[in-house]
Protein backbone atom coordinates (compact mmCIF):
# COMPACT_ATOMS: atom_id res chain seq x y z
CA UNK A 1 0.00 0.00 0.00
CA UNK A 2 1.36 3.43 -0.99
CA UNK A 3 0.97 6.61 1.02
CA UNK A 4 -1.09 9.64 -0.03
CA UNK A 5 0.23 13.18 0.03
CA UNK A 6 -1.07 16.74 -0.32
CA UNK A 7 1.04 18.37 -3.03
CA UNK A 8 -0.74 21.70 -3.19
CA UNK A 9 -3.95 23.37 -2.08
CA UNK A 10 -5.64 26.59 -3.15
CA UNK A 11 -8.90 28.36 -2.58
CA UNK A 12 -10.71 31.49 -3.58
CA UNK A 13 -11.24 34.31 -1.15
CA UNK A 14 -14.57 33.60 0.48
CA UNK A 15 -17.33 36.08 -0.36
CA UNK A 16 -20.32 36.98 1.76
CA UNK A 17 -23.76 36.01 0.58
CA UNK A 18 -25.11 38.43 -1.98
CA UNK A 19 -21.81 40.29 -2.38
CA UNK A 20 -18.61 39.94 -4.42
CA UNK A 21 -18.98 36.35 -5.66
CA UNK A 22 -22.78 36.33 -5.96
CA UNK A 23 -22.61 36.82 -9.72
CA UNK A 24 -20.43 33.75 -10.30
CA UNK A 25 -22.02 30.38 -11.00
CA UNK A 26 -20.73 27.58 -8.73
CA UNK A 27 -19.58 25.48 -11.69
CA UNK A 28 -17.58 28.44 -13.02
CA UNK A 29 -16.21 29.08 -9.52
CA UNK A 30 -15.01 25.50 -9.24
CA UNK A 31 -13.62 25.48 -12.78
CA UNK A 32 -11.48 28.58 -12.32
CA UNK A 33 -10.09 27.29 -9.02
CA UNK A 34 -9.30 23.90 -10.55
CA UNK A 35 -7.55 25.58 -13.48
CA UNK A 36 -5.54 27.80 -11.12
CA UNK A 37 -4.42 24.79 -9.04
CA UNK A 38 -3.14 22.94 -12.10
CA UNK A 39 -1.43 26.02 -13.54
CA UNK A 40 0.74 26.09 -10.39
CA UNK A 41 2.10 22.62 -11.20
CA UNK A 42 3.45 22.86 -14.76
CA UNK A 43 5.20 19.50 -14.49
CA UNK A 44 1.87 17.69 -14.19
CA UNK A 45 -0.01 16.89 -17.36
CA UNK A 46 -3.67 17.56 -16.44
CA UNK A 47 -4.68 14.63 -18.63
CA UNK A 48 -2.83 12.36 -16.17
CA UNK A 49 -5.29 13.17 -13.35
CA UNK A 50 -7.13 9.97 -12.50
CA UNK A 51 -10.23 11.62 -11.07
CA UNK A 52 -11.62 14.88 -9.69
CA UNK A 53 -13.85 14.60 -6.61
CA UNK A 54 -15.62 17.72 -5.39
CA UNK A 55 -17.96 18.28 -2.49
CA UNK A 56 -21.11 20.38 -2.72
CA UNK A 57 -23.75 20.53 -0.03
CA UNK A 58 -26.65 22.02 -1.94
CA UNK A 59 -26.77 20.60 -5.47
CA UNK A 60 -30.20 22.10 -6.04
CA UNK A 61 -29.33 24.81 -8.59
CA UNK A 62 -26.48 25.50 -10.99
CA UNK A 63 -24.37 23.00 -9.03
CA UNK A 64 -26.67 20.12 -9.98
CA UNK A 65 -25.80 17.35 -12.44
CA UNK A 66 -22.35 16.53 -11.01
CA UNK A 67 -20.61 19.88 -10.58
CA UNK A 68 -17.20 18.14 -10.48
CA UNK A 69 -17.57 16.86 -14.03
CA UNK A 70 -18.87 20.24 -15.14
CA UNK A 71 -15.83 21.93 -13.58
CA UNK A 72 -13.47 19.55 -15.40
CA UNK A 73 -15.08 20.41 -18.73
CA UNK A 74 -15.33 24.16 -18.06
CA UNK A 75 -11.68 24.25 -16.95
CA UNK A 76 -10.64 22.89 -20.34
CA UNK A 77 -9.26 19.58 -19.14
CA UNK A 78 -9.25 16.58 -21.43
CA UNK A 79 -12.62 14.87 -21.61
CA UNK A 80 -10.81 11.70 -20.45
CA UNK A 81 -10.53 13.22 -16.94
CA UNK A 82 -13.61 12.12 -14.97
CA UNK A 83 -15.33 13.90 -12.10
CA UNK A 84 -17.58 12.90 -9.21
CA UNK A 85 -19.51 15.01 -6.72
CA UNK A 86 -19.98 13.94 -3.10
CA UNK A 87 -22.24 15.28 -0.37
CA UNK A 88 -21.57 15.04 3.34
CA UNK A 89 -23.06 18.50 3.92
CA UNK A 90 -20.55 20.80 5.67
CA UNK A 91 -17.88 18.10 5.50
CA UNK A 92 -18.23 17.47 1.77
CA UNK A 93 -14.75 18.58 0.70
CA UNK A 94 -13.13 16.75 3.62
CA UNK A 95 -15.00 13.70 2.37
CA UNK A 96 -13.64 14.38 -1.13
CA UNK A 97 -10.04 14.48 0.15
CA UNK A 98 -10.61 11.32 2.19
CA UNK A 99 -11.97 9.47 -0.83
CA UNK A 100 -9.07 10.65 -2.99
CA UNK A 101 -6.50 9.54 -0.42
CA UNK A 102 -8.12 6.13 -0.08
CA UNK A 103 -8.08 5.60 -3.86
CA UNK A 104 -4.40 6.46 -3.98
CA UNK A 105 -3.47 4.29 -1.02
CA UNK A 106 -5.44 1.38 -2.49
CA UNK A 107 -3.56 1.69 -5.77
CA UNK A 108 -6.62 2.72 -7.77
CA UNK A 109 -5.16 6.12 -8.66
CA UNK A 110 -1.88 8.02 -8.71
CA UNK A 111 -2.95 11.67 -8.86
CA UNK A 112 -6.33 13.19 -7.98
CA UNK A 113 -7.86 16.57 -7.29
CA UNK A 114 -10.27 16.87 -4.38
CA UNK A 115 -12.08 19.91 -3.09
CA UNK A 116 -15.43 21.59 -3.07
CA UNK A 117 -17.58 24.53 -4.02
CA UNK A 118 -20.63 26.34 -2.70
CA UNK A 119 -22.57 29.38 -3.80
CA UNK A 120 -25.00 30.09 -1.02
CA UNK A 121 -25.90 33.32 -2.83
CA UNK A 122 -27.17 31.43 -5.87
CA UNK A 123 -28.93 28.61 -4.04
CA UNK A 124 -32.43 28.48 -5.56
CA UNK A 125 -35.89 28.38 -4.07
CA UNK A 126 -37.59 25.03 -4.57
CA UNK A 127 -41.13 23.76 -4.40
CA UNK A 128 -42.31 20.20 -3.86
CA UNK A 129 -44.42 18.45 -6.45
CA UNK A 130 -48.04 18.20 -5.27
CA UNK A 131 -49.50 14.87 -4.26
CA UNK A 132 -52.07 15.24 -7.01
CA UNK A 133 -52.41 17.27 -10.16
CA UNK A 134 -53.83 20.78 -10.33
CA UNK A 135 -53.90 21.69 -6.62
CA UNK A 136 -56.29 24.55 -5.86
CA UNK A 137 -54.45 25.95 -2.85
CA UNK A 138 -51.22 27.88 -2.44
CA UNK A 139 -47.91 25.99 -2.45
CA UNK A 140 -44.94 26.60 -0.14
CA UNK A 141 -41.58 27.57 -1.62
CA UNK A 142 -38.38 26.78 0.31
CA UNK A 143 -34.99 28.46 0.24
CA UNK A 144 -32.12 26.01 -0.26
CA UNK A 145 -29.47 28.40 1.09
CA UNK A 146 -29.15 26.61 4.42
CA UNK A 147 -30.93 24.06 6.55
CA UNK A 148 -33.53 21.39 6.08
CA UNK A 149 -36.43 21.47 3.68
CA UNK A 150 -39.06 18.78 3.11
CA UNK A 151 -38.30 17.32 6.54
CA UNK A 152 -39.58 13.78 6.89
CA UNK A 153 -42.46 13.82 9.43
CA UNK A 154 -41.10 10.59 10.92
CA UNK A 155 -37.97 12.42 12.07
CA UNK A 156 -38.04 13.21 15.81
CA UNK A 157 -38.78 16.90 16.26
CA UNK A 158 -35.75 17.45 18.50
CA UNK A 159 -33.49 16.35 15.63
CA UNK A 160 -35.01 18.75 13.11
CA UNK A 161 -34.07 21.94 14.97
CA UNK A 162 -31.99 24.70 13.42
CA UNK A 163 -28.21 24.57 13.66
CA UNK A 164 -28.30 27.74 15.72
CA UNK A 165 -30.64 26.17 18.27
CA UNK A 166 -28.21 23.25 18.46
CA UNK A 167 -25.44 25.73 19.27
CA UNK A 168 -27.64 27.10 22.07
CA UNK A 169 -28.04 23.56 23.46
CA UNK A 170 -24.25 23.15 23.52
CA UNK A 171 -23.81 26.54 25.19
CA UNK A 172 -26.20 25.41 27.93
CA UNK A 173 -24.70 21.95 28.29
CA UNK A 174 -21.11 23.19 28.59
CA UNK A 175 -21.87 26.43 30.45
CA UNK A 176 -20.41 28.59 27.69
CA UNK A 177 -21.23 32.22 28.31
CA UNK A 178 -22.10 34.92 25.79
CA UNK A 179 -18.87 36.72 26.69
CA UNK A 180 -16.79 33.59 25.97
CA UNK A 181 -18.47 33.20 22.61
CA UNK A 182 -17.94 36.82 21.66
CA UNK A 183 -14.30 36.66 22.77
CA UNK A 184 -13.77 33.57 20.62
CA UNK A 185 -15.38 35.32 17.64
CA UNK A 186 -13.28 38.46 18.13
CA UNK A 187 -10.15 36.29 18.27
CA UNK A 188 -11.12 34.70 14.96
CA UNK A 189 -11.53 38.04 13.21
CA UNK A 190 -8.36 39.57 14.60
CA UNK A 191 -6.16 36.54 13.94
CA UNK A 192 -7.52 36.28 10.39
CA UNK A 193 -6.90 39.98 9.74
CA UNK A 194 -3.35 39.73 11.10
CA UNK A 195 -2.65 36.62 9.01
CA UNK A 196 -3.84 38.32 5.84
CA UNK A 197 -1.82 41.45 6.62
CA UNK A 198 1.35 39.42 7.21
CA UNK A 199 0.98 37.40 3.99
CA UNK A 200 0.21 34.04 5.61
CA UNK A 201 -2.57 33.32 3.11
CA UNK A 202 -0.78 34.70 0.05
CA UNK A 203 0.27 31.29 -1.29
CA UNK A 204 -3.14 29.68 -0.72
CA UNK A 205 -5.41 32.12 -2.50
CA UNK A 206 -6.23 32.25 -6.21
CA UNK A 207 -8.34 34.99 -7.77
CA UNK A 208 -11.76 34.56 -9.32
CA UNK A 209 -11.68 35.84 -12.91
CA UNK A 210 -13.63 39.03 -13.38
CA UNK A 211 -14.14 39.62 -9.66
CA UNK A 212 -12.41 42.30 -7.60
CA UNK A 213 -11.92 40.38 -4.36
CA UNK A 214 -8.45 39.83 -2.96
CA UNK A 215 -9.23 38.60 0.57
CA UNK A 216 -12.03 37.01 2.57
CA UNK A 217 -14.94 39.41 2.56
CA UNK A 218 -16.27 38.84 6.05
CA UNK A 219 -13.24 39.66 8.21
CA UNK A 220 -13.76 42.55 10.62
CA UNK A 221 -10.41 43.77 12.02
CA UNK A 222 -10.60 45.28 15.48
CA UNK A 223 -13.52 43.13 16.58
CA UNK A 224 -13.93 42.97 20.35
CA UNK A 225 -16.27 41.64 22.98
CA UNK A 226 -17.63 45.17 23.34
CA UNK A 227 -18.32 45.55 19.62
CA UNK A 228 -20.05 42.16 19.45
CA UNK A 229 -21.99 42.47 22.68
CA UNK A 230 -24.66 44.72 21.21
CA UNK A 231 -25.93 42.10 18.75
CA UNK A 232 -29.23 40.43 19.56
CA UNK A 233 -29.57 36.66 19.96
CA UNK A 234 -30.40 35.08 16.61
CA UNK A 235 -32.10 31.84 17.59
CA UNK A 236 -33.55 32.20 21.12
CA UNK A 237 -35.13 35.28 22.63
CA UNK A 238 -32.84 35.05 25.66
CA UNK A 239 -30.05 33.08 24.00
CA UNK A 240 -26.34 33.68 23.59
CA UNK A 241 -25.77 32.72 19.95
CA UNK A 242 -25.71 35.74 17.62
CA UNK A 243 -24.83 36.52 14.03
CA UNK A 244 -21.53 37.85 15.38
CA UNK A 245 -20.41 34.62 17.07
CA UNK A 246 -21.62 32.35 14.26
CA UNK A 247 -20.15 31.70 10.83
CA UNK A 248 -21.84 33.69 8.06
CA UNK A 249 -23.32 32.50 4.74
CA UNK A 250 -20.73 32.45 1.97
CA UNK A 251 -19.59 31.63 -1.54
CA UNK A 252 -16.24 30.04 -2.44
CA UNK A 253 -14.32 27.04 -3.71
CA UNK A 254 -11.24 25.05 -2.70
CA UNK A 255 -9.00 22.51 -4.43
CA UNK A 256 -6.41 20.04 -3.09
CA UNK A 257 -3.91 18.15 -5.25
CA UNK A 258 -3.46 14.64 -3.81
CA UNK A 259 -1.05 11.99 -5.07
CA UNK A 260 1.10 9.06 -4.21
CA UNK A 261 4.80 9.32 -3.44
CA UNK A 262 6.73 10.93 -6.33
CA UNK A 263 3.51 11.04 -8.34
CA UNK A 264 3.60 14.73 -9.27
CA UNK A 265 6.63 15.60 -11.43
CA UNK A 266 8.67 18.51 -10.13
CA UNK A 267 6.60 18.96 -6.98
CA UNK A 268 7.40 18.24 -3.34
CA UNK A 269 4.50 17.24 -1.09
CA UNK A 270 3.38 19.67 1.56
CA UNK A 271 2.31 16.88 3.91
CA UNK A 272 1.30 13.24 4.13
CA UNK A 273 -2.25 12.18 4.94
CA UNK A 274 -1.59 10.10 8.03
CA UNK A 275 -5.05 9.36 9.42
CA UNK A 276 -8.76 9.79 8.83
CA UNK A 277 -11.77 9.63 11.11
CA UNK A 278 -15.54 9.89 10.88
CA UNK A 279 -18.09 9.83 13.67
CA UNK A 280 -21.80 10.20 14.28
CA UNK A 281 -23.76 11.74 17.15
CA UNK A 282 -27.31 12.87 17.98
CA UNK A 283 -28.30 15.51 15.41
CA UNK A 284 -29.29 18.06 18.05
CA UNK A 285 -25.68 18.24 19.31
CA UNK A 286 -23.95 17.82 15.94
CA UNK A 287 -21.36 20.47 16.79
CA UNK A 288 -19.29 18.20 19.04
CA UNK A 289 -19.07 15.33 16.55
CA UNK A 290 -15.54 16.43 15.43
CA UNK A 291 -14.25 15.44 18.87
CA UNK A 292 -14.56 11.70 18.32
CA UNK A 293 -13.71 11.98 14.62
CA UNK A 294 -10.38 13.64 15.42
CA UNK A 295 -9.65 11.21 18.26
CA UNK A 296 -10.17 8.32 15.84
CA UNK A 297 -8.06 9.93 13.12
CA UNK A 298 -5.19 10.48 15.55
CA UNK A 299 -5.38 6.90 16.80
CA UNK A 300 -5.26 5.59 13.24
CA UNK A 301 -2.25 7.82 12.55
CA UNK A 302 -0.50 6.45 15.63
CA UNK A 303 -0.52 9.91 17.24
CA UNK A 304 -1.88 11.57 20.37
CA UNK A 305 -2.87 15.16 21.06
CA UNK A 306 0.57 15.66 22.58
CA UNK A 307 2.04 15.15 19.10
CA UNK A 308 -0.17 17.79 17.45
CA UNK A 309 1.29 21.16 16.49
CA UNK A 310 -1.61 22.86 14.74
CA UNK A 311 -5.38 22.34 14.49
CA UNK A 312 -7.92 23.74 12.04
CA UNK A 313 -11.40 23.34 13.52
CA UNK A 314 -14.13 24.73 11.31
CA UNK A 315 -15.94 27.38 13.35
CA UNK A 316 -19.61 26.84 12.59
CA UNK A 317 -20.41 28.60 15.87
CA UNK A 318 -18.29 29.88 18.72
CA UNK A 319 -20.37 27.80 21.16
CA UNK A 320 -19.82 24.67 19.09
CA UNK A 321 -16.07 25.26 18.80
CA UNK A 322 -15.68 25.99 22.51
CA UNK A 323 -17.65 22.84 23.36
CA UNK A 324 -15.15 20.81 21.33
CA UNK A 325 -12.27 22.46 23.15
CA UNK A 326 -13.91 21.60 26.47
CA UNK A 327 -13.88 17.94 25.45
CA UNK A 328 -10.37 17.90 23.98
CA UNK A 329 -8.84 18.21 27.43
CA UNK A 330 -5.32 17.36 26.24
CA UNK A 331 -5.27 19.99 23.48
CA UNK A 332 -3.80 23.45 24.01
CA UNK A 333 -6.48 25.87 22.68
CA UNK A 334 -3.73 28.20 21.45
CA UNK A 335 -2.88 25.64 18.75
CA UNK A 336 -6.37 25.94 17.29
CA UNK A 337 -7.16 28.25 14.35
CA UNK A 338 -4.01 30.29 14.85
CA UNK A 339 -4.77 32.33 11.73
CA UNK A 340 -8.49 32.79 12.33
CA UNK A 341 -11.42 30.61 11.40
CA UNK A 342 -14.77 30.39 9.69
CA UNK A 343 -16.48 32.94 11.95
CA UNK A 344 -14.23 35.52 10.30
CA UNK A 345 -13.37 34.01 6.91
CA UNK A 346 -16.66 32.31 6.17
CA UNK A 347 -18.17 28.88 5.70
CA UNK A 348 -19.23 28.13 2.11
CA UNK A 349 -20.42 24.66 3.04
CA UNK A 350 -18.95 22.44 0.33
CA UNK A 351 -15.64 24.34 0.20
CA UNK A 352 -14.75 24.70 3.88
CA UNK A 353 -13.12 21.29 4.28
CA UNK A 354 -10.67 21.99 1.48
CA UNK A 355 -9.80 25.27 3.15
CA UNK A 356 -8.94 23.75 6.52
CA UNK A 357 -7.02 20.78 5.07
CA UNK A 358 -5.15 23.06 2.69
CA UNK A 359 -4.23 25.49 5.43
CA UNK A 360 -2.93 22.75 7.72
CA UNK A 361 -0.77 21.42 4.86
CA UNK A 362 0.64 24.85 4.03
CA UNK A 363 1.27 25.61 7.70
CA UNK A 364 3.21 22.37 8.21
CA UNK A 365 5.31 23.23 5.15
CA UNK A 366 5.99 26.73 6.54
CA UNK A 367 7.13 25.18 9.81
CA UNK A 368 9.25 22.59 8.06
CA UNK A 369 7.48 19.70 9.77
CA UNK A 370 4.99 18.65 12.39
CA UNK A 371 1.55 17.12 12.85
CA UNK A 372 -1.73 18.85 12.08
CA UNK A 373 -5.43 18.05 12.42
CA UNK A 374 -8.29 19.36 10.27
CA UNK A 375 -11.73 18.72 11.78
CA UNK A 376 -15.25 19.76 10.89
CA UNK A 377 -18.76 19.37 12.28
CA UNK A 378 -21.64 18.41 10.03
CA UNK A 379 -25.32 19.16 10.43
CA UNK A 380 -27.58 16.20 11.22
CA UNK A 381 -24.95 14.78 13.54
CA UNK A 382 -21.61 13.86 11.97
CA UNK A 383 -17.95 14.81 12.23
CA UNK A 384 -14.92 14.32 9.98
CA UNK A 385 -11.21 14.73 10.62
CA UNK A 386 -7.93 14.26 8.78
CA UNK A 387 -4.44 14.08 10.30
CA UNK A 388 -1.55 15.47 8.25
CA UNK A 389 2.15 14.95 8.93
CA UNK A 390 5.32 16.41 7.48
Amino acid sequence: MTGSFVYDAVRTPFGRIGKALAGVRPDDLAASTLRALLDRTPGLDPAAIDDVILGAANQAGEDNRDVARMAVLLAGLATSVPGATVNRLCGSSVEAVIQASRAIEAGDADVMVAGGVESMSRAPWVIAKPDRGYPAGNQTMYSTTLGWRFVNPAMPAEWAISNGESAEILADRFAISREEQDAFAARSHNLAAAAWDSGVYANEIVPVPGVDLDRDEGIRPGSSVDSLSGLNPAFRKDGTVTAGNSSPLNDGSSMVLVGGENAVPGAEPLARIAGRGVSGIDPDVFGIAPVEAANRALARAGKTWADVDVVELNEAFAAQSLACLRLWTELDPEKVNIHGGAIAMGHPLGASGGRIIGHVAHELARRGGGVGVAAICIGVGQGLAVVLER
